[in-house]
């Protein structure tokens, strides 16, 4: 199947496959979803409101209701996780980019099923949100690609109902960009299947950040599939993961 659109936002590309045609002001709709998020919350962009917020310009009190609702939103995700995840960068700094890109991917489905799209696969940067099926009526299947050959895929996951979200946060293309809390039992790479994609995009980068611990924490409170490697080999796998050599 042929992408029905490719572009690039957030820092990352995203790919959006539709069984049905796409119509032009659609894919218009989709881009602007991302595009309206990145523009408030970049802290790439010095004239965003994020920057301003920063910068001390704007307190976070007379922000605008669009930034606090975020910002509290994942200050609840800090203290449903134990702090594994948080809105804090180590110096102070509020960085909301750990929320933004699943609430952009949220937002672009939103325009999708509104646009009355009952079967489409949205991939941003390797964070995956699916609804229906395939032209073949198959279910859609993630890949996940091997922490320690990009070339590779490790293994994959197939969607359904209660798992329609997929995302994957680790240290193989963009460095360590979390703050570590386990000083053991580090993760690389870390793969969250669930019903939502926020759920899904928050707990993968807690699980990276606060390890094994975390981890454990994630399964007891949540209704999630987890595939997670440390820097030694070991290996955390939920038993839907299906091993392969599949290059494609």
């Amino acid at each position: 199947m042929t992408a029905a659109l490719v572009f690039e936002t957030m820092g990352t590309v995203v790919t959006l496959d539709t069984v049905a045609p796409l119509k032009e002001a659609t894919a218009l709709a989709v881009q602007d979803a991302f595009r309206e998020l990145d523009e408030r919350f970049s802290l790439y962009k010095p004239g965003s409101e994020a920057s301003r917020v920063a910068r001390d310009r704007t307190a976070l009190g007379s922000a605008s209701a669009a930034y606090q609702e975020m910002y509290w939103a994942a200050v609840a995700w800090s203290e449903a996780t134990d702090r594994a995840f948080t809105p804090h960068r180590p110096d102070g700094l509020i960085d909301l980019s750990g929320l933004v890109k699943a609430r952009g991917i949220r937002a672009a489905a939103d325009v999708l099923v509104r646009d009355g799209h009952t079967d489409w696969c949205l991939n941003a940067g390797g964070d995956v949100l699916v609804a229906g099926a395939q032209a073949s009526s198959a279910a859609w299947i993630v890949g996940i690609v091997d922490p320690d050959d990009r070339t590779q895929l490790w293994t994959q996951f197939v969607t359904r109902p209660s798992r329609l979200a997929v995302a994957t946060s680790g240290i193989q293309e963009r460095g360590e960009h979390v703050w570590r809390m386990a000083s053991d039992d580090t993760f690389t790479q870390v793969t969250v299947a669930a019903a939502d994609i926020e759920t899904a995009d928050v707990l993968a980068t807690a699980i990276l950040a606060g390890g094994v611990t975390t981890l454990q924490l994630a399964q007891a409170r949540y209704d999630i599939d987890v595939l997670a490697c440390a820097r030694d080999g070991r290996v955390w796998a939920s038993p839907v993961f299906t091993a392969t050599n599949d290059t494609a």
